[in-house]
C-alpha cells in the first residue's frame, strides 16, 4: 500500500510539471514567442499547443530579392502596410550602411543618396503591427554594370596654384542629358565659404566659378561623385575622386586699346605699365574679360583660317612667351618684329603683342609679364572695337551675369 501511494504521488506531480510548465517535447515549438502557447493553455486549459501570433504587419521591398541589374538611384524603395517600420538597413559587401530615413508615418523608406554601380546590397527591414508584434524582411540584389561611361576630365591639376580668374571647366567625351544629376555630383568646398555655380555650354562642357573673381589664398577641393550618377540614358560618369587647388595672389591686368597700354595690378597695387599692340582693323582684339587658360611658352602661330590665302596678309611666326586667352587663338606673346607700332598703334590679328627678342629674352616686357603670370590671371581688354567676346571662347565665363549663370 504505501509502494503504490508513492508511486501514485509520483505520476500526480510529474502530471502536475507539465502542465504549469506549459511547455512542448517538441524542438519546434520550444522557443514560441511570448503570448502564444502560454496564453493558450491558461485560456482553455486545452492539451494543445497554440500557433505563434502573426503580426497583421507587412513589408515590401523593391528591387525584389535576388534582382540584377538594378540602378543606382531611384530603384530601392521600402514601405509597410498594417503597420510602421521600426528599422531598415541597406549595406553593401563591406558593412557600410546606405544613408536613409523612414517617412514620419512609419510606411516607407528611401536612401538619401546613390548607390554604387557593380554592388552587392542587402535590405533588412522590421515592422510592427498596433499589438507591437513583430514582422522582418529580407531582399538582396545587384546594382548594374555600366556598359557606357562618360568620359570626364577638367583643367585643374592637382594642388596646383591658380589666379584670381580661374574657372573650372568640366569636358565629357559623350552629350549629357541628365544635366542637373551630373551638376550635384560636382561639388566645391572653399576655404572662405566661397559659393561655386555651374554653367552648361553646349552638352559636353560645365564651366564652374564664383560671382565674382577668388579670393586670393583660397584653399578649394573639387569632390567628384560621378561614377553613379546617369548622365545619359544606359551612360555613367567614370570618376569619384577629391582634387584640391589653390588660388593664388590676385594680378589683374587692364588692355586699353586706345591708350595700348596694359596696366597690371597685383593685389590692388599698380606694379607695372606695359605697352602693346593689339588687332588692326578688321581683326580687332576682342573686347571684355579673358583669362590666361595656358602658358605655353614658344608657340608656332599661323594665319590659317584667319586671313585669306593670297590676301597677301598671311603669316608664319615662332613667337615667345605665349600666353593663351581663347580657343579661337587670342593671345598675349612676345612681338619682335613690329617694335615700331608698340605702344603706338595696332598691327596684330588680334593678338596682344609685347616688346620682346626673337628668341625671348627673360629680361624683356614680354619676359618678365610672362613670368610674373599665372594660369588664371585676368586680362581685361577695354575700348576695342572688337565685339565682346564669347563667354564659352576660353575661360570667359566672367562675361556673363551672375544672375544668368
Amino acid at each position: 500500500m504505501r509502494a503504490g501511494y508513492a508511486v501514485g504521488a509520483l505520476a500526480g506531480a510529474l502530471v502536475l510539471m507539465a502542465t504549469t510548465a506549459g511547455c512542448s517535447t517538441d524542438p519546434a515549438k520550444a522557443d514560441s514567442p511570448k503570448g502564444s502557447a502560454a496564453a493558450s493553455a491558461g485560456a482553455g486549459g486545452g492539451s494543445g499547443d497554440a500557433a505563434p501570433a502573426v503580426s497583421a504587419a507587412s513589408i515590401a521591398i523593391e528591387p525584389a530579392n535576388g534582382t540584377t541589374g538594378v540602378k543606382p538611384n531611384g530603384a530601392v524603395k521600402v514601405s509597410a502596410a498594417n503597420g510602421k517600420l521600426t528599422s531598415v538597413k541597406v549595406t553593401g559587401p563591406d558593412g557600410t550602411e546606405v544613408p536613409g530615413e523612414i517617412t514620419a508615418d512609419g510606411t516607407g523608406w528611401s536612401p538619401k543618396a546613390g548607390l554604387a554601380v557593380s554592388t552587392a546590397y542587402t535590405v533588412d527591414a522590421l515592422a510592427e503591427d498596433a499589438k507591437g508584434v513583430v514582422t522582418n524582411a529580407r531582399s538582396t540584389f545587384t546594382t548594374l554594370t555600366p556598359e557606357k561611361e562618360a568620359g570626364t576630365t577638367d583643367n585643374i591639376a592637382d594642388n596646383g596654384t591658380y589666379g584670381v580668374g580661374m574657372i573650372v571647366s568640366v569636358r565629357f567625351d559623350r552629350s549629357v542629358k541628365n544635366k542637373d544629376a551630373v551638376e550635384a555630383g560636382i561639388t566645391f568646398e572653399t576655404s572662405d565659404g566661397t559659393t561655386v555655380r555651374g554653367h552648361w555650354f553646349g552638352d559636353k562642357r560645365l564651366d564652374f566659378r564664383p560671382e565674382n573673381y577668388w579670393n586670393p589664398g583660397t584653399k578649394v577641393t573639387i569632390h567628384y561623385k560621378l561614377k553613379n550618377v546617369e548622365t545619359a540614358p544606359g551612360v555613367y560618369g567614370d570618376v569619384n575622386k577629391d582634387e584640391p587647388f589653390t588660388i593664388g595672389r590676385s594680378q589683374i591686368s587692364t588692355v586699353d586699346v586706345s591708350t595700348h597700354k596694359m596696366a597690371v595690378v597685383r593685389d590692388g597695387q599698380q606694379v607695372d605699365t606695359v605697352e602693346f599692340t593689339a588687332g588692326k582693323p578688321g581683326y580687332d582684339t576682342w573686347n571684355g574679360v579673358m583669362v590666361v587658360e595656358a602658358k605655353e611658352g614658344t608657340t608656332r602661330m599661323t594665319s590659317a583660317g584667319v586671313t585669306k590665302e593670297g590676301s597677301g596678309d598671311e603669316y608664319d611666326l615662332v613667337v615667345p612667351h605665349a600666353m593663351r586667352l581663347t580657343d579661337s587663338g587670342t593671345y598675349v606673346h612676345g612681338n619682335s618684329w613690329s617694335a615700331g607700332v608698340i605702344g603706338r598703334s595696332n598691327g596684330s590679328h588680334g593678338c596682344i603683342g609685347v616688346t620682346d627678342t626673337k628668341s625671348g629674352s627673360a629680361s624683356a616686357p614680354a619676359g618678365k609679364l610672362y613670368d610674373s603670370s599665372l594660369v588664371g590671371d585676368v586680362f581685361k581688354v577695354v575700348n576695342s572695337k572688337g565685339k565682346v567676346v564669347d563667354p564659352s571662347n576660353g575661360l570667359s565665363g566672367w562675361n556673363t551675369p551672375w544672375a544668368q549663370w
